[in-house]
C-alpha cells in the first residue's frame, strides 16, 4: 500500500551522520563499523531504497539546525546567521537529489497528483523519485521574517516553531515559555503564506497561543500521546481535542522513548520493554477514541531522528516494515477503509485541503 511518513530528517542524516542514503541500509551500517562518534552508529534504518522497497512514496523531510545562546548545553549553532547556511546546505543536498533523479520535490497540489499518479501507475518502484515536502523543525535558523519569504520560495511549505529546548521563537520540549513578539509575528507571517503550522515540540504555553493566533491548517507531523506516556513531549487529551477540533493530523512517532514510561537512555532496550510496531499503534488508537474515528492519525515515524535500532521498535529493522502496520491494524479490528486513512489518505486529504 502506497505509504505517506510525515516526519523524516533526511538531510540531517546525510550531512550530520554522513550517510550516503541512495545506498541499501545495510551498507550505510557497514560503513560506520566501529564508529562511536553517534550513539546509533550502525544502527540505521532509513534510506532511499528502503523507502521504495517499503512503497513510502512521500514524506514530510526536514531541514533543522538551533540556535543556542550562551548557557545553553543543548548542540546547536552560535548564531542564526550560522543556523541558516546549516539549513542552505540541507537544501543543496535535496536539490542534489532532485538532479539524481532520487528525490523529487512537492510544492503544490498539481505537484502532489502528478507524483501520486507516477506512484500509483502499477510499474515497479525502484526507480521511482522519493516525493517530499519540504519541513522546517525549529525556527531558530529564520534570521527575520524576510528570510521566512526565502524560505518559502525554495519550496518551505511546513514549519514547527520550536524544537528542544528554548528557541528564538518558541519554547519546546523540556522548556516552558509564553509566545515572545518575534513568535507571534512568525507564526503570523507563516498564516500570510500558507505555510503549514506543525505543532509537534511546542511547549504547552507556546501550543495554546500558536493555536489561537494561527488560523491556517495545523498538524502534528510525529507526537505521541501524554495519557499512554507522561511527558512534556507528549500531547495532552484536552490538546489532541484542540488539534481534532482543528482538523489536524497527528503522526505516530517511533522513538522508544516515547512510547514506554521511564525509558533510561542507553540502558533500556526495545526488546527488554516490549516495544514494537504495535505500542505505536496503542498512540493512535488512544487519538481515535479521542476523535470518535480514524480520520486525524497517520505515521510520521521520526525514525533516524537521532536513533536506530537500540532505540525504536523491535520489530522495525529498516523503514521498510511500516508496511506490515496494515496488518497490524487489521488484526485490531480497522475496516479496510480506516487502514488506508491510517497509512495515506489522513495526510493525502489534509494537504489537499490545505493547498486547495
Amino acid at each position: 500500500m502506497f505509504t505517506i511518513d510525515a516526519h523524516l530528517d533526511l538531510s540531517m542524516n546525510a550531512l550530520e551522520w554522513n550517510r550516503d542514503l541512495t545506498l541499501p541500509v545495510s551498507e550505510i551500517n557497514a560503513r560506520e563499523k566501529g564508529l562511536t562518534d553517534k550513539p546509533d552508529r550502525g544502527n540505521a534504518v532509513v534510506s532511499l531504497p528502503a523507502l521504495r522497497e517499503g512503497n513510502i512514496g512521500l514524506v514530510v523531510a526536514t531541514q533543522i539546525a538551533r540556535y543556542v545562546a550562551p548557557g545553553n548545553s543543548l548542540p546547536g549553532w552560535h548564531s542564526p546567521e550560522q543556523a541558516w547556511a546549516q539549513t542552505q546546505g540541507q537544501l543543496a543536498w535535496y536539490q542534489a537529489m532532485v538532479d539524481k533523479g532520487e528525490m523529487t520535490q512537492i510544492r503544490n497540489l498539481a505537484e502532489l497528483d502528478a507524483h501520486l499518479d507516477l506512484w500509483e501507475n502499477g510499474e515497479d518502484t525502484t526507480g521511482k523519485a522519493v516525493g517530499f515536502i519540504l519541513s522546517l523543525e525549529g525556527a531558530d535558523s529564520i534570521v527575520d521574517l524576510g528570510y521566512l519569504e526565502k524560505a518559502y520560495e525554495t519550496g518551505l511549505r511546513v514549519l514547527g516553531p520550536a524544537h528542544y529546548g528554548p528557541g528564538r521563537y518558541a519554547h519546546g520540549t523540556d522548556a516552558s515559555a509564553p509566545l515572545n513578539n518575534q513568535g507571534k509575528a512568525l507564526i503570523r507571517k507563516m498564516d500570510e503564506l500558507g505555510i503549514i503550522l506543525d505543532t509537534t515540540h511546542l511547549c504547552d504555553l507556546a501550543f495554546w497561543e500558536a493555536l489561537e493566533i494561527y488560523r491556517g491548517p495545523v498538524w502534528a507531523s510525529h507526537n505521541n500521546c501524554r495519557a499512554l506516556v507522561n511527558h512534556n513531549r507528549q500531547f495532552s487529551d484536552e490538546m489532541i481535542k484542540a488539534l481534532i477540533d482543528r482538523g489536524a493530523v497527528i503522526g505516530g512517532a517511533m522513538d522508544a522513548w516515547m512510547l514506554s514510561p521511564g525509558w533510561e537512555r542507553g540502558k533500556s532496550t526495545p526488546q527488554e520493554r516490549n516495544v514494537t510496531l504495535s505500542t505505536v499503534l496503542d498512540h493512535m488508537e488512544h487519538i481515535c477514541q479521542i476523535a470518535g474515528n480514524a480520520d486525524h492519525v497517520g505515521i510520521g515515524s521520526d525514525l533516524d531522528g537521532a536513533f536506530g535500532t537500540e532505540q525504536c521498535p523491535a520489530d522495525l529493522k529498516t523503514i521498510t516494515n511500516l508496511n506490515v502496520i496494515p496488518d497490524l491494524l487489521e488484526k485490531r479490528g480497522f475496516s479496510e477503509a480506516d487502514i488506508e486513512k491510517v497509512m495515506r489518505k489522513n495526510w493525502l486529504n489534509f494537504l489537499r485541503k490545505a493547498w486547495a
